[in-house]
């Protein structure tokens, strides 16, 4: 059928990730660092993605494409709240114990407070998650600054993940962590590069998406390891 969906200019996209997070229907993944329309028929004609995109690559055009499947989206969106069903023995979620609070940091000591930390891979609801501080840190954070266990793990639940090489929107699923856990704040950590973006959009999105009102902070980290914000 001919019918109004979008178009994603390849040359115009800077892989910034803006798109596939406000896509809930999930008819936009990063592709080799670019955004492209992966599914004709997850895609509503609405554009909520158009707006996101800060350097106008997308727009609507008219063509031949598959009607919108809403069955299949509901499907879709419903496997991406779901635990992973991978049966690893490394993605099975526990929570670990790290230094306690109270003692001199350790610049050696470890603070990850639970496993896994992929958003990827990490389950909707857990213990660990009830009455946390959680840290939703773009994976680069923690190489470019020195000192990331103590100044942003440290005390935190934390969750990582990259919005340009995972090609997918992380929203759904921090809605649904937001949501059914009682998480006391929020921060968020990301470069300064523009493919960061993503990781902030998808946590604050999640943020309203949630209905809950928390404290919440950005912070941004600069190539060289400097804190800018």
């Amino acid at each position: 059928m001919i019918r109004r969906i979008i178009e994603i200019d390849q040359d115009k996209c800077n892989g910034c990730g803006s798109c596939a997070n406000a896509c809930h229907e999930g008819a936009i993944a990063m592709v080799n660092g670019k955004a492209q329309l992966i599914r004709d028929d997850y895609c509503d004609g609405l554009g909520d993605c158009l707006p996101t995109c800060p350097t106008g690559a997308i727009t609507f055009v008219e063509r031949e494409a598959a009607p919108y499947d809403e069955a299949a989206v509901k499907a879709n969106q419903t496997a991406k709240a779901a635990p992973s069903p991978c049966a690893c023995p490394g993605s099975m979620s526990r929570a670990l114990n790290p230094q306690a609070e109270s003692a001199a940091p350790t610049p050696s000591a470890s603070q990850l407070r639970q496993w896994p930390v992929q958003i990827k891979l990490a389950p909707v609801q857990a213990p660990y998650f009830q009455g946390a501080h959680l840290l939703i840190a773009a994976d680069c954070t923690a190489y470019a600054y020195a000192n990331f266990h103590q100044d942003f793990i440290r005390g935190k639940v934390t969750l990582i993940g990259c919005p340009k090489l995972d090609m997918v929107d992380y929203t759904e699923k921090l809605t649904h962590i937001l949501r059914d856990n009682d998480i006391t704040a929020l921060t968020v950590v990301r470069m300064e590069v523009p493919c960061c973006g993503g990781i902030q959009h998808a946590a604050t999105q999640a943020l309203k998406d949630s209905g809950k009102f928390i404290p919440w902070q950005v912070v941004t980290i600069s190539t060289d390891g400097q804190i800018l914000d």
